[in-house]
Protein backbone atom coordinates (compact mmCIF):
# COMPACT_ATOMS: atom_id res chain seq x y z
CA UNK A 1 0.00 0.00 0.00
CA UNK A 2 2.89 2.37 0.86
CA UNK A 3 4.67 1.99 -2.73
CA UNK A 4 6.37 4.57 -4.39
CA UNK A 5 7.02 5.24 -7.60
CA UNK A 6 9.36 6.73 -9.35
CA UNK A 7 9.20 8.88 -12.86
CA UNK A 8 12.93 8.30 -14.61
CA UNK A 9 13.21 10.23 -17.52
CA UNK A 10 14.20 8.59 -20.64
CA UNK A 11 17.15 10.79 -21.00
CA UNK A 12 18.19 9.17 -17.45
CA UNK A 13 17.45 5.55 -18.35
CA UNK A 14 19.85 5.99 -21.95
CA UNK A 15 22.35 7.32 -19.53
CA UNK A 16 22.55 5.11 -17.05
CA UNK A 17 22.25 2.17 -19.71
CA UNK A 18 25.50 3.47 -21.48
CA UNK A 19 27.29 3.87 -18.29
CA UNK A 20 26.79 0.62 -17.60
CA UNK A 21 27.88 -0.61 -21.17
CA UNK A 22 31.05 1.60 -20.86
CA UNK A 23 31.55 -0.39 -17.33
CA UNK A 24 31.45 -3.55 -19.11
CA UNK A 25 33.99 -2.53 -21.98
CA UNK A 26 36.35 -0.92 -19.51
CA UNK A 27 36.37 -4.08 -17.26
CA UNK A 28 36.82 -6.26 -20.38
CA UNK A 29 39.69 -4.36 -21.72
CA UNK A 30 41.02 -4.12 -17.71
CA UNK A 31 40.19 -7.09 -15.98
CA UNK A 32 39.75 -6.40 -12.26
CA UNK A 33 42.88 -7.28 -9.96
CA UNK A 34 40.60 -8.59 -7.24
CA UNK A 35 37.99 -11.37 -8.94
CA UNK A 36 36.22 -11.32 -5.59
CA UNK A 37 36.05 -7.36 -6.07
CA UNK A 38 35.64 -5.41 -2.91
CA UNK A 39 34.19 -2.60 -4.34
CA UNK A 40 36.69 -0.19 -3.76
CA UNK A 41 39.42 1.61 -6.01
CA UNK A 42 42.21 0.92 -3.52
CA UNK A 43 44.67 4.46 -4.63
CA UNK A 44 41.74 6.77 -3.64
CA UNK A 45 39.35 4.74 -1.08
CA UNK A 46 36.31 5.45 -2.89
CA UNK A 47 33.69 2.85 -3.04
CA UNK A 48 32.11 2.41 -6.91
CA UNK A 49 28.62 0.93 -6.57
CA UNK A 50 29.08 -1.68 -9.02
CA UNK A 51 25.62 -3.26 -9.66
CA UNK A 52 23.36 -1.03 -7.63
CA UNK A 53 22.93 2.38 -9.80
CA UNK A 54 21.33 3.62 -6.91
CA UNK A 55 22.45 7.04 -7.77
CA UNK A 56 21.15 6.50 -10.80
CA UNK A 57 17.74 4.87 -10.53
Amino acid sequence: MGEVIRFVSKSERERARLIQEARAIYDSIFPPADPAGDGQDKATGRAFGRGNGSHLA
